[in-house]
């Protein structure tokens, strides 16, 4: 039993530390660049939304101020059955760049995208989403990785706005945490996943995927990487949005995420094997892992009460309550902004995070095998 709490708990440190530092050094000694030159290939914008009317007005605002030649930009609409007014405010756009398709009742945005992208015209598909709002040189900025013929696919970087509540904060700490190795696994060969608010890809190389996939964002990026091209990360080409402080919120959508994780390695188990996919390694310390790691901090602190009779073991026993214990402490206080709970706040929101992560990451698994994630999006709103 001792030898099962030392193999749990050295691969939990692997996963969240050892490996990070080990792509970063291999990103940093071995690295494979990215020649990057000025390009302007034509480019579609592709959006599939479901009920954006609050916030489609400035999106479009927002890309038709691309800078970027007008005449090699057009801008393709999905509606997945809306019922609000966001067929209305599209409509009141008089440019022909911008093309409107109405699925007229709910199908699923890759239903949605599978449909749309076969109506683009141009060579790059640029997907975005309703509600971020780009940089004005986003799209020039990642088409310039696609002079180079290694080069599919190509992601941007979202920027979260900050916000005081402990949610937001755990949570903007874990996507810079995220962002850093995606950094230093695009350089060493790809990213496992792209923004799905930012990237760009070539439109020869796009597969329709299943429509019952819930990550659209990781299984195209991934079909290009099975077609022997690399899937990068450009953090100069960057998109906006608000941090959820709702831990509903980020809950939902951590276990969407954990669900369709694992939908990808059923889909994708040729890339798991060494030496035949170029990012095996990288996908098992990274994701694999990552999703399976709530099974082994609940087996590790079963484990460590059992041993704790042990005075060393006694002592990580004692640590792991400490530890769960702020995470408590974390979520009571979460919103608190003012007096004595806002710093105790800011002490406990990494535990509090961590846990929430983790167990949404637990949920997901069971909404994997019990095939209840739905494929229709809801609109992701911080409340």
């Amino acid at each position: 039993m001792t030898i099962l709490f030392w193999a749990l708990f050295l691969s939990i440190i692997y996963c969240y530390f050892i490996y990070p530092l080990l792509i970063f050094l291999m990103a940093r000694f071995k690295p494979n660049p990215i020649h990057k030159i000025p390009i302007e290939p034509a480019v579609s914008v592709v959006i599939s939304l479901y009920n954006e009317e609050d916030v489609i007005g400035p999106k479009i605002n927002n890309l038709l101020e691309m800078d970027y030649p007008p005449e090699k930009v057009e801008i393709i609409i999905g509606s997945d059955g809306s019922d609000d007014r966001t067929h209305e405010i599209i409509r009141q756009f008089q440019d022909p760049r911008i093309k409107l398709f109405i699925n007229p009742s709910r199908q699923g945005k890759v239903a949605t995208i599978n449909g749309l992208v076969p109506n683009a015209r141009n060579e790059i598909i640029f997907f975005t989403d309703a509600r971020q709002i780009l940089d004005v040189d986003a799209v020039r900025k990642l088409v310039s990785n696609f002079a180079d013929p290694n080069i599919g696919c190509v992601s941007g970087e979202l920027m979260f706005t900050s916000k005081e509540g402990g949610t937001a904060k755990g949570v903007n700490l874990y996507w810079n945490y995220e962002k850093f190795i995606r950094r230093q696994e695009s350089s060493v060969h790809s990213m496992m996943g792209a923004t799905g608010a930012i990237y760009a890809i070539r439109k020869v190389l796009f597969v329709p995927g299943p429509v019952d996939i819930v990550l659209d964002d990781m299984h195209t990026p991934f079909k290009i990487i099975q077609q022997g091209y690399r899937a990068v990360f450009d953090d100069s080409a960057c998109a906006y949005d608000q941090v959820a402080d709702n831990p509903k919120e980020e809950y939902r959508r951590k276990t969407r995420t954990i669900c369709g994780n694992y939908q990808i390695f059923a889909i994708f188990p040729g890339l798991f094997i060494p030496f035949k996919s170029p990012i095996a390694w990288q996908l098992f310390s990274h994701k694999f892992l990552r999703v399976i790691i709530p099974f082994f901090l609940i087996a590790l602190f079963f484990i460590n009460f059992v041993l704790s009779y042990e005075p060393s073991f006694k002592l990580l026993w004692t640590l792991q309550i400490a530890f769960y214990t702020l995470a408590l402490f974390g979520h009571l206080t979460r919103n608190y902004h003012k007096s004595l709970f806002k710093y105790i706040s800011k002490i406990c929101y990494v535990p509090y995070v961590f846990c929430l992560l983790n167990y949404s990451a637990f949920v997901g698994f069971w909404l994997f095998v019990s095939a209840r994630q739905q494929t229709t999006w809801k609109k992701a709103r911080d409340t």
